[in-house]
């Protein structure tokens, strides 16, 4: 179920109390909208002892704020909360997830990071949002993503994508234009001044986890979660 669980990623705060807890799914669960959703929505929150709010994720750069999950999804790729019993999700099939933290505040965030995204600079949206409830000293995780050697793209959309992130400029592995957009996003966290830890692993070429480009229309996906405890 949990390619990587943190559960103890940031000591707990003697003035709040809160203990920040991470992790990423891996492909034994399908959290894309359809009929295994519910079942494994509920073996997922059954092992992290929360409920988890998800997002209609539009490839944009909106940020909304949530105290619980809802039964219409806002429409947003960044969320933030600073409530507890509560967990964030972001979904992914290539795309970047990141999940954001700051114990001492008690406040926590996630964001969903595609092409677009990282091109309109949903991250630092969303570390803007979290700061705007008390955060403070924010450390970000990103998750598996696709890698730039295997994020193939056209020549122009390089050079659009890098015009706004140069760190984003790459080339395959076999020598063709690419993204990198795991480098864009770690730049971007950086600038905002928070602390990355990435958590490694291509969905191209990790079968642990989906992949839309290996997949296509078939393809999963698996997500990057955050509660307080």
């Amino acid at each position: 179920m949990f390619a990587f669980r943190e559960t103890a990623a940031l000591d707990p705060d003697p003035r709040s109390g809160s203990r920040v807890e991470v992790a990423f799914t891996d492909a034994s669960l399908d959290l894309r909208e359809g009929d295994r959703l519910a079942a494994d929505l509920a073996a997922l929150a059954a092992a992290a002892g929360v409920p988890f709010a998800r997002l209609n994720q539009v490839h944009g750069a909106d940020v909304v704020e949530v105290s619980g999950p809802r039964a219409e999804l806002p429409t947003a790729d960044g969320q933030v909360t600073a409530a507890r019993g509560v967990g964030l999700m972001v979904r992914v099939a290539d795309c970047v997830p990141v999940v954001l933290a700051d114990a001492a505040a008690g406040v926590v965030g996630v964001a969903h990071a595609g092409r677009r995204g990282v091109e309109l600079d949903v991250v630092t949206r969303t570390v803007e949002r979290m700061r705007d409830l008390g955060a403070a000293d924010v450390t970000a995780w990103i998750g598996p993503h696709i890698c730039g050697r295997c994020y193939e793209v056209p020549a122009t959309m390089r050079e659009e994508v890098a015009a706004a992130v140069p760190t984003t400029y790459a080339d395959t592995s076999w020598g063709t234009p690419a993204l990198d957009l795991g480098a864009g996003v770690t730049a971007q966290l950086a600038a905002s001044g928070v602390v990355v830890t990435e958590v490694l692993g291509c969905t191209l070429e990790d079968p642990r986890f989906h992949s839309h480009r290996r997949d296509g229309a078939a393809a999963g996906r698996f997500a990057g979660l955050v509660w307080l405890s």
